[in-house]
């Protein structure tokens, strides 16, 4: 299981490096660059020069590893606050406690201030993850890598603190090393912070990819369920070319392409929407008009059984002829407004149904009609100059809510009104 493991961040550390092109060329020359004057001020200074020098070198190391432009991450000003609970279990948190347990451990002995020293490396840890966010740089801020980083710098520190006190070695000024690590840390957690909340966007990358996960696996179902619904409606032998998923809210719209035509529908509510057979011609069949609505009848109770619920059939006849063809229509009243619910299907006299548009929807709870038929029309008369020609009175959504409405029409534009308070609705025509 060890070597497994062992493997595994072996396997990380090799696509990290792959992640961040000319990686260790970058590191090389950084490393050249800082730790050069770092040699030349020591030894000016007549102090030792190898541990700042490798303090050096690490910090060339932290800037190579964490700002080179990679090919991944979130958009600019985004981070990943997802909470982080696989800290000690993941390979990548594993990767970032120690990156920053060298850097902690390096620098305890040399300025012989632990507590400073921690913070100052959970403040770099903050500004390497705000710069990420910040730049175009196709690296990922994360609180997980925040937290990891911070935990890296605190081992370090534990480390270096029990390195110098095995070693005899003076810890300095020990209460002036807690003012100065206490004050830098609360002036980096108040800087920082202050970012997080006035600039970056918080997103949850574990939620988002369950919401990608959970899509997919609704995807696949969707599409085993509108498979089924096509060869109930086109004939067992119907043969799926090819599906269309579109995300609308919270649920799924799934078209699908057929031999025998096109049907369409929402998921996870299995509610049928519109199909259409690709044979549009009549059958010359013998069915009379009651036999055609009774063939209606049938499917609309094993498909749309909301639908049918409570509501009458209409008939009227499509052509003439040995072709001739019915469109049955569904409609629900209650107290005498149409609810907003339909079903329009259109019937061979063999009862092949040749295509069918359908709404599924509750009866919504409507105030109470007040407006009687003759005062729309004189409302819509007082408002056009117009006679009515018609006039029809539904549920339709007004700003977001139902209503009871009047549609009243004169041939050259249509009025809607209120029908519980008799106010003209704008925008209809």
């Amino acid at each position: 299981m060890a070597a497994i493991k062992r493997f595994g961040v072996c396997n990380m550390i090799e696509a990290s490096i792959a992640a961040v092109p000319g990686l260790i060329v970058s590191f090389l020359i950084l490393a050249a660059l800082i730790a050069a004057p770092t040699v030349l001020v020591a030894k000016a200074r007549d102090k030792p020069w190898p541990l700042r020098t490798a303090l050096a070198v690490y910090l060339a190391g932290i800037l190579a590893v964490t700002l080179l432009p990679g090919d991944a991450g979130l958009q600019s000003w985004q981070c990943d606050t997802g909470a982080p609970t696989h800290l000690f279990t993941s390979a990548s948190s594993l990767l970032n406690i120690a990156l920053f347990v060298p850097g902690a451990l390096l620098a305890v002995p040399l300025f012989k201030r632990p507590v400073t020293v921690a913070a100052a490396f959970g403040a770099l840890s903050g500004a390497v993850e705000i710069a990420q966010s910040a730049g175009h740089l196709g690296r990922s801020c994360s609180v997980t890598d925040l937290a990891a980083n911070a935990t890296g710098a605190l081992l370090g520190t534990l480390a270096g603190a029990l390195w110098i006190y095995r070693r005899r070695q003076s810890q300095g000024r020990p209460l002036r090393d807690l003012a100065w690590g206490m004050s830098l840390g609360a002036l980096a957690v108040l800087a920082i912070g202050g970012v997080f909340d006035s600039r970056i966007e918080r997103v949850n990358i574990v939620a988002i990819d369950d919401q990608k996960r959970a899509l997919a696996e609704s995807a696949v179902q969707a599409d085993e369920w509108i498979t089924t619904a096509a060869r109930g409606v086109f004939g067992s032998d119907t043969q799926v070319r090819e599906t269309e998923t579109n995300k609308d809210g919270n649920r799924l719209q799934i078209t699908a392409t057929t031999d025998h035509g096109t049907i369409s529908g929402t998921w996870p509510a299995k509610t049928l929407e519109s199909a259409w057979s690709s044979d549009t011609r009549g059958d010359a069949g013998s069915l009379n008009k009651n036999e055609v609505t009774a063939a209606a009848a049938q499917f609309a109770h094993k498909w749309f059984p909301q639908n049918v619920a409570g509501s009458d059939p209409r008939v009227r006849s499509i052509g003439d002829g040995p072709t001739m063809a019915y469109t049955v229509v569904y409609r629900r009243y209650a107290e005498k407004v149409m609810m907003p619910m339909r079903l329009d299907l259109t019937v061979t006299t063999t009862g092949r149904v040749i295509g069918f548009a359908a709404r599924t929807v509750d009866d919504p709870v409507l105030p109470r009609v007040t407006v009687d038929k003759a005062k729309a029309q004189a409302l819509a008369k007082a408002a056009t100059g117009l006679p009515s020609e018609s006039a029809l009175l539904l549920a339709q959504q007004v700003k977001g809510e139902w209503r009871p409405v009047w549609l009243v029409g004169s041939g050259k534009q249509d009025i809607a009104i209120d029908a519980a308070t008799g106010e003209r609705i704008a925008g209809k025509r």
